[in-house]
């Protein structure tokens, strides 16, 4: 089976390309998702029907969902930034292109893209966390992907790091992404620098001098330039980091984690003090191996070209 199709299902955008066995993406569409949930569907069908056009030899369909996704790799149990609701959309999709379909979480089609073809290439046990506005991740374990039971696993946004904390979107308090996400560091950076206007100047200037909507491109820009109250936000965000690593080190020992999402673009901003905090944290200290931290390689390519290669499997 040498080419198939991957598509990248997002709450504002569907992504999809023709990806050979190498994770090389020969062919892309992308089109905006339609507010209706039937019409998602619809317009998955209908970029896989016309990349099966300029690729007549496609031979199958992963689609990476966002949500809880059942362990047939079948339904989407649920989605709430499409309003899938137990949705069978592998059936779906196979009626309206006649083409063999799978359906995986989408951030679990992020890992295994880093673990086949990215960064983690030479680990069969892998953690991939994505930093964006929350935190997502997928698990490799023993070279095969970890979806648990009931096909839900990896959903270590939402480990409980604060009882009773923040609340969080899902509904909990606490969770890891509300102090180790994008989300995160834009409140780190709003409140520092309305605690302290002159040393969160430079904060200040990058925002016409107001500190309630300082973004993370802000923040991130003086950090670049050296700016001490910008890197203690950064800092602030790796301890949290590295604590849910250390977590999650303890429970499945992996030989790397792969930092990805928009946050991860700061690059060693963010790569140098998670490592550091890793470190302090991890049981054992010392005495333990320890993982390796890297940055994702894949970039916006990881959801499709995983997607793709699941559906070979």
């Amino acid at each position: 089976m040498a080419l198939t199709i991957g598509v990248d299902v997002g709450g504002t955008k569907i992504a999809a390309g023709v990806v050979d066995e190498n994770g090389e993406i020969l062919a892309r569409t992308r089109v905006p998702t339609p507010a209706d949930p039937q019409w998602a569907v619809d317009a998955i069908a209908q970029s896989v029907r016309e990349l099966k056009e300029q690729h007549p030899e496609v031979a199958a369909v992963g689609v990476g969902a966002p949500g809880f996704v059942d362990r047939d790799r079948s339904t989407v149990i649920f989605a709430p930034n499409i309003a899938w609701e137990n949705e069978p959309l592998k059936v779906r999709v196979e009626e309206l292109t006649g083409l063999t379909t799978v359906v995986e979480n989408d951030a679990n089609c992020a890992a295994w893209a880093e673990y086949r073809f990215g960064a983690a290439a030479a680990h069969e046990d892998t953690v991939l966390i994505t930093v964006g506005t929350g935190i997502g991740g997928g698990i490799v374990l023993d070279g095969r992907l970890h979806r648990g039971r009931f096909g839900v696993a990896g959903e270590i946004g939402h480990l409980n790091m604060v009882p009773d904390g923040l609340l969080c979107g899902c509904g909990g308090k606490g969770c890891w992404e509300q102090y180790g996400s994008g989300r995160a560091l834009r409140r780190y950076g709003r409140e520092k620098a309305a605690a302290d206007p002159i040393a969160g100047k430079r904060m200040l200037e990058l925002n016409d001098g107001v500190a309630e909507t300082i973004r993370g491109i802000h923040i991130t820009e003086a950090a670049a330039e050296g700016d001490p109250l910008a890197l203690e936000c950064y800092t602030e965000l790796a301890d949290w980091l590295g604590r849910g690593m250390a977590d999650l080190a303890a429970l499945f020992d992996p030989a790397v984690f792969v930092l990805g999402g928009g946050v991860s673009d700061s690059g060693e901003l963010l790569l140098d003090p998670v490592r550091a905090a890793f470190e302090q944290y991890v049981t054992g200290g010392v005495h333990r191996p320890r993982a390796e931290v890297v940055l994702a390689t894949m970039g916006s390519a990881a959801g499709i070209a995983g997607a793709a290669d699941l559906a070979r499997i």
